[in-house]
């Protein structure tokens, strides 16, 4: 994202706000997925579809993300930074309300699609501005932030079940969701950075292919999400099925991935800084292949389940420093944040698919096997996340000196 000359102007200050600003945004964009998430059973009922035309509807807001997330750049250069976030995000909160007004599959597959651009749209637009923030401070706060997106889905989650204990209808309950968090997002974006475009810049195209860079970039955190969704869909039936244990127990596979993902990004960002992307991710790569291993070979449940939670664990910061390199990468960040964002969409709307294509010509234990093979290309890929050096940091907001544990080390 280009900037004219106002933004050499920000002031540490400035900036730490603004780190505090897009944080709120990202817990605010998960708060919708939680909401949602948790009144899908209702939203079924209310359409009535089967459990299959409910699978097939739930691969909209992948399309409609992937359709629409070349058009961030382009919105972000014409309306700027601020304004553009602030215009996508309501329409992202807003957008909560259409899936539970769906009366068939028809309207329940468009409202999705809508859902699923507005997601992907500010998704773009504020991993933009987290990029741009860290680079102005100096030091990794991408994983932070996806670990915040992670406390909002799980507030929205809570929130939306304490809402279905209650057999409150779900027009009311994303009415009431959407309208919170319209304010509250619409509070946040006064905080973060505006950055604008320079007058003679030539605007970026409303559809282009990814740059050459995100598609290398891309690709590892390909991996990551496909294990991250594999793992998320199919722990709790693995557990079962190849493992024969309790219900309860093959639901705390899921529980034990998602809280080490969690647990992980929220202090990826110490451990970026210490010891930079590539090798955090390495290491990462490492531990999830182990994790794979476990997982694939394990004697009993116990060790499965630390195998899921290794896997967690592993994959958990590569998305934001994938979405990082990307921001540094070329001359428009925008444009290669959406292609990573376009490329990681993909693989999780294949990859429960997949696993299940294979599991049922092979077995489950060889789908993990592909998974494991996956995790292992993060140990072989990591170097890509060097890509381009961190903007200069503005004095006084962070930054560490040159040497610092703040520099990217390389190996």
């Amino acid at each position: 994202m280009a900037t004219d000359s106002t933004t050499a102007d920000f002031t540490g200050e400035q900036v730490r706000r603004a780190r505090f600003a897009v944080a709120a945004v990202f817990a605010v964009h998960g708060s919708v997925t939680g909401s949602f998430a948790t009144r899908v059973p209702w939203i079924q009922d209310h359409a009535g579809v089967s459990a299959g035309q409910l699978g097939l509807a739930l691969a909209f807001p992948a399309i409609g993300a992937s359709l629409a997330m070349p058009l961030a750049s382009a919105i972000s250069h014409r309306f700027g930074a601020r304004t553009a976030l602030r215009g996508l995000l309501a329409l992202w909160t807003l957008a909560l309300i259409l899936p539970s007004l769906a009366p068939g599959l028809v309207t329940l597959c468009a409202a999705l699609l809508v859902y699923g651009a507005s997601a992907g749209m500010s998704d773009v637009a504020m991993n933009a501005l987290g990029v741009e923030v860290e680079n102005r401070l100096g030091r990794s706060i991408m994983s932070g932030l996806h670990g915040l997106w992670s406390v909002g889905a799980l507030v929205g989650s809570a929130a939306g079940t304490v809402a279905a204990h209650l057999g409150t209808d779900a027009r009311l309950h994303h009415l009431a969701a959407a309208l919170v968090l319209t304010a509250l997002g619409m509070l946040a974006c006064r905080g973060v950075l505006d950055l604008r475009s320079e007058p003679d810049e030539e605007p970026p195209p409303r559809f282009t292919l990814p740059p050459k860079s995100a598609l290398i970039i891309g690709a590892v955190g390909f991996c990551a999400v496909f294990a991250e969704g594999a793992s998320l869909d199919w722990s709790a039936v693995y557990l079962r099925d190849v493992m024969d244990t309790s219900a309860g127990l093959a639901a705390a596979s899921t529980t034990a991935f998602a809280l080490t993902m969690a647990v992980a990004r929220i202090a990826g960002d110490k451990v970026v800084d210490r010891f930079g992307a590539v090798r955090t991710v390495r290491v990462g790569g490492a531990l999830a292949t182990v994790g794979g291993v476990l997982v694939v070979a394990s004697p009993n449940a116990v060790v499965a389940l630390c195998g899921f939670g290794l896997l967690g664990l592993g994959v958990a910061v590569v998305v934001p420093l994938a979405f990082a390199a990307a921001g540094r990468s070329g001359p428009n960040p925008s444009q290669a944040i959406a292609g990573v964002a376009t490329i990681t969409y993909t693989s999780g709307l294949i990859a429960p698919s997949a696993i299940g294509t294979l599991a049922e010509a092979t077995s489950l234990v060889v789908s993990f096997g592909l998974v494991t093979v996956l995790a292992f290309g993060l140990v072989m890929g990591a170097g890509v996340l060097r890509a381009g050096d961190r903007a200069k940091a503005v004095p006084g907001a962070g930054a560490e000196a040159p040497g610092t544990a703040a520099a990217e080390p390389r190996g």
